[in-house]
Order: structure tokens, then sequence, then C-alpha cells
């Protein structure tokens, strides 16, 4: 009997054999027998078969592959009894045994098993510890090893001294949450900016500045925050504007319902099931909310960019947590004012800042533990990278980073390896790395964090994470002086919210509230004027820069139009066979491209070569130009490139008989297209 080949500290449960995989084929029953595995780390199926020829995978997970399924990966397990599936919870098979187990994955890959050909003390033993297993997360790493780390962590004073210098803020570093004596969910280290406290800065004068409610509220914690709001509002209280994000965006449950719903579109187990959601497609995305909830974010991370930029106003963001809805909004205004956060090493350390660092809780919020509790689950940080996927769809050459790098991103919250999102503040992670390992008898457990992309991808597979048409900032550039624009009408404004947040429920809810009243400064929606002045003034700021000359190396804003709202296609399609385009897609654009751009870089060689003055600045070309990707050709590529290379069902569109009726096709139409098609073959 084979078995896996286990990562060091991976350690085998229990296995099934025979287990018919399917390959999701319209219901035919095809598949592949083969052993289905549960480890401490993931849910593993090896193949009978004999493997066909090897052909070495340009793009490949070092930690798991496309047989694998990180337990913290798994969403849902249903059972399917005398053909009525039923959801598995808890680890309990109940009563009668299942003849077939479906998973649903995360990262949206859906695997189907039949148990009918092995044992069922075997099975069950499987279904109990793939549903019932509370994320063993894997402790691979000893203490002893050093992993390299090139992300700003922001945690030593040290990574705060050198943000300093680089935002050329005037700031000093305070101590006084080092031993979380103040908040638990809060900082290590504070930034005091012109005696004040401060967690986001900004190269301007403007600061967006956010509150988190979970301060124990002591003297100390208010005589630190009116002294932030004295020094940064330089004494005029009114000058800083202040947004309640609880008020003016869907809360935590009402993003987790929108995104249960936008998600099942895309779980899709054969090709009834794409024919059947592909008939009321667009009805079905508008009904989800999910594309108008990013719409809604970044919008409102635009009026915070417009105080910032226009009106040269500091703004005060807050909500119940501080650790949610505020790391998303300061995190895309950021990115659209400060360029340095759209290169790949920016980005990390912004993800760095404001999220771990910011005591985002990951561990509740992405579901690590499979809690029935589903009040604090919510995919805020998925939310997040939908937001920043906007920005780089519509304006790509301003990012270093790619479409791919936000794919695989996504998919390393659920790898439970590393400790960038497996805690729910720093104090939690400090707690448990702390603690005496069970593998490790050498001291402290020690894990990489995700921006160590050499413990899942070679180096070769990473050139996929860098964006060929980044245009990288020419030195010594002239800055652009910005014309001034009249404001214009105020007659365009974008679709209200469908969302109607319901009265915010929480213990500090009251401490808020006065923290508000004694702050006696402007709401953000109050000074803009009527609750549709905002998405006036957002049009406003947004057609006022378009006449601005093109700088992607300056203030960046997205065009939140309902068209120009796009979904996802490569995280949310590409375990679809249905929608591949052999051939074709994003990547065959690419593919032209880099060739242009390899030519160009060819001829801009020659030229400096001619120059023996400039033959020696050829090694000082940024690095990422030289991270050209290069493709497979010797294989059909489809648009899901690099992600899935094995197709298992067909191609071809064929539109399930039943469907057909239901759609009141008749066989004279029918004919038709085929004579059609048969005409256009002929010619």
């Amino acid at each position: 009997e084979k078995h896996p080949d286990l990562l060091p500290g991976e350690v085998e449960f229990c296995s099934a054999n025979p287990i018919l995989k399917y390959t999701q084929d319209d219901l035919s029953q095809r598949g592949v027998f083969g052993t289905l595995f549960c480890t401490n780390f993931r849910v593993t199926f090896i193949s009978d078969e004999k493997p066909q020829e090897k052909t070495d995978k340009t793009f490949k997970n070092k930690l798991y592959g496309e047989n694998d399924i990180p337990l913290m990966c798994v969403d849902h397990i249903y059972g399917v009894y005398d053909e009525k599936r039923k959801l598995i919870t808890g680890g309990l098979v109940k009563n009668k045994y299942p003849s077939k187990m479906i998973i649903h994955c995360k990262d949206l890959r859906v695997f189907q098993f039949s148990l009918t050909f092995s044992k069922e003390e075997d099975a069950k033993k499987v279904i109990c510890l793939t549903s019932g297993i509370k994320c063993l997360c894997m402790y691979f790493v000893s203490a002893e090893m050093q992993w390299k780390q090139e992300t700003v962590m922001f945690d030593s004073p040290e990574d705060w001294t050198q943000e300093m210098k680089r935002t050329k803020a005037n700031c000093r570093l305070v101590t006084e949450n080092e031993n979380f004596e103040l908040s638990q969910r809060y900082f290590l280290q504070l930034l005091l900016a012109v005696e004040c406290l401060i967690n986001v800065t900004n190269p301007k004068l403007s600061i967006v500045l956010t509150v988190n409610s979970t301060f124990t509220l002591t003297s100390i914690f208010f005589s630190f925050f009116f002294r932030m709001i004295n020094a940064v509002a330089h004494n005029h209280l009114y000058s800083v504007k202040t947004e309640d994000l609880s008020e003016s965006l869907p809360n935590i449950q009402d993003i987790q319902q929108s995104y249960n719903k936008f998600k099942q579109f895309f779980l899709i187990e054969n090709s009834t099931d794409f024919w059947l959601s592909d008939v009321k497609w667009f009805s079905s995305l508008e009904s989800s909310g999910w594309l108008d909830i990013i719409r809604q974010c970044l919008q409102k991370a635009v009026e915070v960019v417009e105080c910032l930029e226009k009106d040269n106003t500091n703004v005060l963001i807050t909500e119940e947590e501080g650790t949610d809805l505020c790391c998303v909004i300061s995190s895309l205004a950021q990115i659209m004012l400060d360029p340095y956060y759209r290169t790949l090493m920016g980005f990390q350390s912004l993800v760095q800042k404001e999220w771990v660092a910011g005591c985002h809780a990951f561990l509740d919020r992405c579901n690590h533990l499979h809690q029935k509790d589903k009040e604090y689950h919510s995919p805020v940080f998925l939310l997040f990278l939908e937001c920043v996927w906007q920005l780089v769809h519509q304006h790509s050459p301003a990012f270093q980073f790619s479409e791919t790098y936000l794919t695989v991103l996504s998919d390393s919250v659920h790898v439970p390896v590393f400790s960038t999102f497996l805690f729910n503040s720093s104090h939690h992670r400090e707690s448990v790395m702390k603690a005496e390992s069970p593998l490790a008898q050498s001291g402290p457990l020690s894990c990489p964090t995700v921006w160590d992309w050499s413990v899942q991808f070679d180096s070769k597979a990473q050139n996929f994470f860098f964006n060929p048409l980044y245009l990288e900032k020419v030195k010594h550039d002239r800055a652009v002086r910005k014309p001034h624009k009249p404001k214009h009408q105020r007659n365009l404004s974008l679709p209200s919210s469908a969302f109607k947040t319901p009265p915010k429920k929480g213990f500090f809810k009251d401490e808020t509230d006065s923290l508000k009243k004694m702050l006696r400064v402007k709401r953000l929606s109050r000074w803009r004027g009527s609750p549709d002045a905002p998405a006036a003034t957002t049009r406003e700021f947004f057609e006022s820069w378009q006449h601005r000359p093109l700088d992607y190396h300056g203030l960046l804003l997205p065009c939140l139009d309902g068209p120009a709202v796009h979904i996802w296609m490569q995280r949310y399609l590409r375990w679809i066979p249905e929608v591949y385009i052999l051939g074709g897609g994003s990547v065959a654009v690419m593919t032209k491209l880099m060739e242009l751009l390899s030519q160009v870089q060819d001829l801009k060689r020659v030229l400096e070569q001619r120059d023996s003055s400039q033959a020696a600045k050829l090694d000082h070309r940024p690095y990422f130009q030289h991270r050209l990707l290069s493709f497979d050709s010797s294989g059909r590529l489809s648009s899901s490139f690099p992600f899935a290379y094995t197709c298992y069902r067909s191609f071809k569109p064929i539109i399930p008989t039943g469907l057909m009726q239901s759609l009141m096709v008749t066989d004279s139409l029918a004919s038709q297209e085929d004579e059609a098609s048969s005409v256009v073959s002929f010619v």
C-alpha cells in the first residue's frame, strides 16, 4: 500500500482503501481508485494507478498538491445517503453510513469520494477525523531554524523607527503597552506623534486614525487619546473628521452571509450544476450582494482619501472592535495614497502593520477551529484582498505584485503552518509561541511567517508573484504639479447600499458612544452633507483625479461604477473546466506582452552596450525586471494557468437534457443550431 510523503512533524492518523475519487463528469460515476489518508495536517488521496509521465509543473506548492486538502482548508463535509446529501458536523456520522463523501474547500475546490468499496470502520475514521479535528497545526519548525525575512514585521521598536524614517513622521516610540498593560488587543509598541497616540503613519500631514474600543478605558488611555487629538488637530478639534464604520458599512455578520451566498456559485460538483447556475448567473451574483460590499468598502476608502488629499483634513475611523473594517479601510486608503504599499514588500509590511500587529482576529474570523458559533466568523481579510484585486485589475502598471500573488495569499490563510494567520492578537501569538513545543525539546515554538514564500514555492514559481507590466518609478522624475479643477455639478451618484446595519450589540457599545460624545468632533457623514452626498462628492473627486496627468506612483483611485467592479476570476473560476479557455485568457495576453517586453529590454541592452559609459548600469536594474515568466509551451495552457493543469470534465458545453426541457428548448431549435454549426464547419 502506498503512503504519502510526510512533512517533518506530520503524523498519519488513519487511512481507507479502496476509495473511488470521482472525476466530476456529469454524474458518470467515473473516477480513480486509491487510498484516502488523514494526517495532522491534511487529507490526501493517493491513486493506485501508475503515474503517467511526469511533467514538471512551473507552479507547484511544496506543502500540498492537487490531491491534498489542508485540514484548515476544509469548509464543509457532506455525506450522501440514498441520493440525499446531508451536512456532517462535529466529526459524527449519525446512524447510517454514507456511501459518498463530498468535501467543499475554502479555496473553492470540490472533492467527491465513493466509500462503498472500503471497510465501513476505516471510512468512518477518515470522515470523523476530517470533520472533527480542531486545526491540528503542524509545528514542524524547530527553534534553531532561522527564516529569511525581508518584510518589515512591526514587532520591534526598530521596525517602527524604520517606518517613521521612511514616512518622515514626527513621532517618538513609547512602550506603555509593551507588556499588554493597556490592552491585549492592540499594538505592542505605540507611536507618539508630537505627544499623541497614533497607529497609522502617512507621508502627508493628514493622518488616518483608528480607535479600538476594546482598550481598557483608563485615565492613562484618555490622557494619551486627548493628547493625540489635540496634537494632530493642532488644537483645532473640528479639523478631525470621524466615521463610525459600524453605522456606515455592513457588519461582519452581513459580510459572512453575503459571502456564503456568493461562494456557492463556484462550488461546482458536476457539469449539470454549472449549467444550472449559468442560466441565472447575473441575478444570482446581484442577489448575493458581495460585489456591492466590495464597492461600499472602496467608496468609503475613497471618502477617507478625499479628506486627506483634497481637504487636508485628518480622519478618525472607529468601530466596536476596531480590528475588522478599520483594518480594511485604513489599509485601502494607504494603498491609494502611498505607492510603497503597491510594491510586494510594501504590501506585505502593510498587512503586518494593520492586520497582524493591529490584532485582527484571524483565528475567529477565518474559523480555523471549525467552531459552531457563527457570530465571530467573517471573511474580512478576504474582503480586503478582493478590494485590492479591484485596484490591481483597474491599474495594473501601478502594482509590483500580480493577481496570482493575491490568489496564493488568500489560499495561504488556510494553511496551518504559518504564524501570520493563526492567532487573534499579538498577545495570543506570544502566549502560544512562548509555550514549550511538544516536538522540539530545545525551546519555544518557531513557525515561519507566510512571507517566507520559499516554504511553499521555489524561486521559479515565485516569479509569478511579480507583475511584469509594473511601471517602475523613474528616478529624478520631476513632480507633476496638480492642476486646479473647478468643482463639478453634483448630478451623479453611485447606487446606495442595500444593507441596513442592525443596532450594534456589545459590551463596549456604551463606552464607544461616550467616547464619541466626549470628543465632540464632527462625523464624516454629517460634515459631507446629506446621505447621498458622499457618493456624489466621491464621484466628483474621482472625475477631478481622472483629469490629472497619469501618474501610477501618485494618488490612485478606483472606478466604482457597477460594470467596473469585476469578479476575481482567477480565484473563483480556476477549478471550473467549463470556463477554461484553451490557449487563451489572461495567460495568452500576458505571454504576448512579456514577449514584447523582452524584445524591448533586448533592444535597450544593445543600445546601452554601444556606450561603454552606460554598460555598468546594466547590473543596477530593478530586481523585478529580471523576473520574466517562462510558460511551458509544450502543453496547452488554459485561462486557469498557473493553478489548474488537469481537466476532468469535457470542454464541450453540453447542456443536460433535463435542463434543456426546463428551459423549453425545442428539438427544432437544437437541430437548427446543429445545421448552422455544420455550415460553418463546411465553410
